[in-house]
């Protein structure tokens, strides 16, 4: 357990072998470490991540050695409530991308990089107009070519951003933070996933009911039909949270 200046303890827990963080202030940790200059990469877990991170090796390594895991999944809440007995709420990556966009200082900045190109710059406007103050330094799409690369790579270090929020996807945005922090060491590098498209209004998120009762994944299945075969990581993930619960009994 690490204690910082303010109080605010970060415990390691673990699910499956990947860790999972628990403190009472997820973003105020976040932007503590980042205004002592001490440089984060964020990774917000869920049960399709673990079992992909159990065959992706690289994936597997960007979450074990990445500064902050969150529980963004229901899987990831159910397995700590079911399994290990212990009460851990599903913090969805989305929301702590929110709150720690809301709770900038106004000499802060963000930049977004990632998504369709017109996605991100809508989700600046968004919450632009949520928070007048917020100062949001660049956006970028991710479909840059390898000519355009060295010239955003050069704004990134120039600009310094406090917070880099990036949505390219699991695993990819993953393995694109761990390559690239180094430009930016004092950052706070979050992957977000689809948050661009939430918050530009390209997609909808599952309405409350659905968020509440755990069941976020079958609204998303029902908007991309497409993502049935990485939904069979879900069973999967039940499967072995189970049955390693079984052997820890066996064992005891």
């Amino acid at each position: 357990m690490t204690l910082l200046a303010d109080s605010n303890p970060l415990e390691k827990l673990h699910v499956l072998g990947f860790p999972v963080h628990r403190t009472a202030d997820y973003a105020g940790w976040l932007l503590s470490q980042a205004r002592q200059g001490k440089g984060t990469h964020v990774v917000t877990l869920n049960a399709e991540m673990c079992m992909q991170g159990e065959t992706d090796l690289a994936l597997q390594n960007a979450i074990r050695t990445a500064d902050l895991v969150i529980p963004d999944g229901s899987g990831i809440e159910l397995y700590f409530r079911w399994i290990e007995g212990l009460r851990l709420k599903r913090y969805p990556g989305i929301e702590f991308a929110a709150d720690v966009l809301k709770r900038l200082h106004a000499d802060e900045t963000a930049l977004f990089y990632g998504g369709a190109p017109g996605v991100a710059d809508k989700a600046a406007l968004h919450w632009q107009d949520q928070c007048p103050d917020l100062n949001i330094a660049l956006v970028q799409h991710g479909y840059l070519s390898k000519e355009e690369q060295p010239a955003f790579y050069t704004q990134l270090q120039t600009l310094n951003p406090t917070v880099i929020f990036v949505g390219l996807g699991v695993p990819r945005q993953e393995l694109w933070i761990q390559a690239h922090r180094h430009l930016v060491p004092n950052a706070a590098w979050i992957g977000v996933g689809g948050s661009f498209d939430i918050w530009g209004g390209v997609k909808e998120r599952a309405p409350k009911w659905f968020c509440d009762n755990h069941l976020e994944w079958l609204y998303r299945l029902y908007q991309e039909p497409w993502r049935w075969r990485r939904m069979l990581a879900l069973p999967k993930f039940v499967g072995r949270a189970f049955m390693y619960k079984w052997q820890r009994q066996q064992t005891s």
